[in-house]
């Protein structure tokens, strides 16, 4: 068995050809989104959070209100920018939403991906320490955030208050039981998926991975995950970690999706730069019959290493047609996968 969910990007533009034409119908759209896909069974709804963009950009509104809407679904995040967050703040915004939603929340994190504006985060009042970078910035925030929600006293409680304190140092409120091993970080990096798996959380691996070995993809991103779970073993954890991975997969079982999706272009790993010295590898898109579908995802070593698969969705197609491709994959192609 495999835990089976969507990820939205939450993209919207003012254009005809858009179903998705405003930020009122990103939000509104996502929270349908999660209800039709619980109603089909799948295991999650993951959102993605970019600033400056036409995307879905303040993630807790839209996890409180998926958790008001659903009962039985996983809501998360893949992820939250951790550069752009006070993780005092977060905490507080983390432990209500999870608690509307009955303690369903997965949390993904990380440094984020390039922006769509210079130093974005400076513009939230926050940057690097003197001397680090950005990606110092992040990890310190992960600390911090992890130590607070777990629920210990730290802050000196003023003798005279408005209102009666318990005993002892104070913690952030409302705390939510449970949360702590419901984080997760999205790893670009081998280095990065063992220093996470020290930290005692779990792994996020999407469809982009730095090319650390010139191998293909799957292969580079199961090498990943082996070195995530071994780490986190060597740490002594008393849980057993999760690791997600994100695909676009696509079967084609009516004209729409030959339509969409049928013409080919993008079933090959394609190699790219994110910075100036970055090289990275990007997954490629699957998009086929069923049967053949199945064939060429029995092939994928880090899908089935990963106990959780996240279907980046075409957002803007609108509701109705990405709960047919979920729908599709849960139908078509889990079971004979032995996903489901």
């Amino acid at each position: 068995m495999k835990r089976i969910g969507f990820l939205s990007f939450g993209h919207w533009t003012p254009s005809p050809s858009s179903r998705t034409r405003s930020a009122s119908d990103a939000l509104l759209q996502s929270i349908d989104l999660a209800v039709a896909a619980e109603e089909l069974g799948a295991d999650g709804a993951y959102f993605r959070v970019h600033h400056f963009a036409r995307q879905l950009g303040s993630p807790f509104p839209l996890l409180a209100a998926v958790g008001a809407r659903t009962s039985r679904i996983e809501i998360g995040t893949a992820v939250i920018d951790l550069r752009y967050e006070n993780p005092m703040y977060m905490a507080e915004d983390a432990g209500a939403a999870d608690l509307i939603a009955g303690g369903r929340l997965q949390l993904g994190l990380s440094r984020g991906s390039p922006e769509q504006v210079i130093e974005g985060y400076r513009h939230f009042g926050y940057g690097p320490p003197e001397g680090g970078t950005d990606a110092d910035l992040a990890r310190t925030r992960a600390e911090t955030f992890l130590r607070v929600i777990e629920g210990d006293g730290f802050a000196e409680p003023n003798p005279h208050p408005m209102f009666p304190n318990p005993s002892g140092l104070l913690r952030i409120e409302p705390h939510s039981p449970g949360l702590r091993d419901r984080i997760w970080w999205g790893a670009a990096s081998n280095a990065t998926a063992t220093w996470a798996a020290g930290l005692g959380i779990n792994l996020m691996s999407s469809t982009l991975k730095t090319d650390e070995s010139g191998r293909p993809f799957h292969i580079q991103q199961a090498e990943q995950i082996r070195l995530f779970r071994e780490a986190w073993a060597a740490a002594g954890h008393p849980h057993e970690p999760r690791v997600s991975v994100s695909r676009s997969i696509f079967a084609l079982v009516d004209e729409r999706d030959r339509a969409y999706f049928g013409r080919g272009g993008h079933d090959e790993d394609e190699i790219g730069w994110i910075d100036a010295s970055t090289r990275a590898i990007f997954g490629r898109s699957f998009a086929a019959e069923p049967d053949e579908l199945v064939e060429q995802l029995r092939g994928d070593e880090a899908i089935a290493a990963a106990d959780t698969l996240l279907l980046t969705v075409p957002n803007q197609l609108g509701v109705d047609y990405n709960a047919h491709v979920i729908e599709s994959i849960l139908t078509h192609v889990a079971p004979a996968l032995g996903w489901r």
